[in-house]
């Protein structure tokens, strides 16, 4: 149903370095570089960091978030170590977020411009008895 999605950045060569460190776990590569914008995906480019168009500042949607999938729990924590590791805060540390389902397993980071990311997992009922 999405073709891909963008988020508007401030400095490029930081959120490169930021978005190359947390898709990677993700089993997502950089496949498109330019001076405008980077993007990344499995073979097409569906994620998107760039300089706005319109030379405005870039700032982050309120409420607005981009959530990727992840195959199991332990690419969630390495989602989640990397970002921080590479600039990003710490916006919902991996946890189960059960007011959504039982087995949502998820965290939330802030990139070094502000936007909202999430990677995410449903957990098998064995995995589950694993989790607090």
């Amino acid at each position: 149903m999405i073709s891909h999605v963008s988020v508007g950045v401030g400095e490029l060569a930081r959120a490169k370095a930021f978005y190359s460190a947390i898709l990677t776990p993700l089993g997502l590569k950089l496949i498109f570089d330019q001076p405008y914008g980077c993007a990344w995906g499995r073979s097409f480019p569906t994620f998107w960091a760039q300089l706005p168009f319109d030379k405005k500042p870039a700032s982050p949607g309120n409420g607005a978030h981009v959530c990727f999938n992840a195959a199991r729990k332990s690419e969630v924590d390495a989602f989640h170590a990397a970002g921080l590791k590479a600039g990003g805060t710490c916006d919902g540390a991996p946890g189960l977020r059960t007011i959504y389902t039982p087995n949502y397993y998820a965290a939330f980071l802030r990139d070094p411009d502000g936007n909202k990311v999430e990677a995410l997992c449903f957990l098998s009922d064995d995995e589950l008895a694993g989790v607090s």
